[in-house]
């Protein structure tokens, strides 16, 4: 005869915390805590003095970039890490009426800026979201480019924030990272100190996260630009 014996308060206890202990092990640790804390409550006219400024070489390659990356009507994307929208911008006056611009960022200044500021340009076409340090955000399947403008470096959880933006890809979509070379007696202080890892390293690390490495682009000099694709349960790493 079988019997059942409830257990006591202690044992459940004990599972309970050894589920929560799993369970907290299982998620992906910070690589930069407290990298993103200029942007929780920042200075809208400063950082577009920043961002969008001559000298700046994502901002004087600008057009180039936007050409490098594809983009044309018929796509919906998504600039991740937004900032103040230069690339955005850009963007939603390359694609069609009907497409779709995501502007994604963590910051909600930033988000409520760029869609007034693209509205005061005619743009209808931008979608904003203020996304969290693990998730982009965005819906599945809904995007064929996510872009990264100098926003790589700033992922606390570069692991999730990826599964995140691979879920969001249709099958065939792209993702665009460009950011700051990292060369020991090369690179400025600056850099050194506050990019995480060199090109090499972010490579690896996408190609981990579900993707195939298509190519780097030979745009820029600071700045690298890697093209990736989304690889499906099928295709081999």
């Amino acid at each position: 005869m079988n019997r059942y014996f409830p257990l006591s308060l202690p044992v459940l206890l004990l599972v309970f915390l050894q589920l929560i202990s799993g369970l907290a092990a299982s998620q992906e640790q910070s690589v930069r805590p407290g990298i993103n804390r200029h942007y929780q409550d920042p200075e809208w006219d400063q950082w577009v003095n920043a961002f969008e400024r001559p000298g700046r070489e994502v901002f004087d390659q600008r057009h180039a970039i936007v050409a490098a990356a594809g983009v044309r009507q018929g796509m919906d994307l998504a600039d991740i890490g937004a900032g103040t929208g230069l690339f955005t911008r850009l963007f939603a006056s390359q694609v069609g009426p009907e497409d779709t611009v995501y502007a994604v960022d963590i910051s909600e200044t930033f988000v409520r800026n760029i869609l007034r500021t693209s509205t005061e340009q005619g743009l209808s076409n931008v979608k904003g979201i203020v996304n969290t340090a693990r998730d982009a955000a965005l819906p599945e399947n809904s995007i064929d480019l996510a872009f990264l403008s100098d926003t790589y470096h700033h992922f606390e959880y570069p692991q999730d924030m990826l599964a995140s933006i691979r879920h969001a890809l249709r099958d065939g979509g792209r993702l665009v990272i460009v950011d700051f070379r990292r060369h020991p007696g090369v690179s400025s202080r600056w850099v050194m100190g506050h990019v995480r890892a060199d090109m090499n390293e972010v490579i690896e690390e996408v190609k981990a996260a579900g993707f195939k490495f298509l190519e780097e682009k030979p745009l820029l000099d600071i700045n690298y630009f890697l093209e990736f694709e989304k690889r499906t349960a099928e295709q081999s790493p």
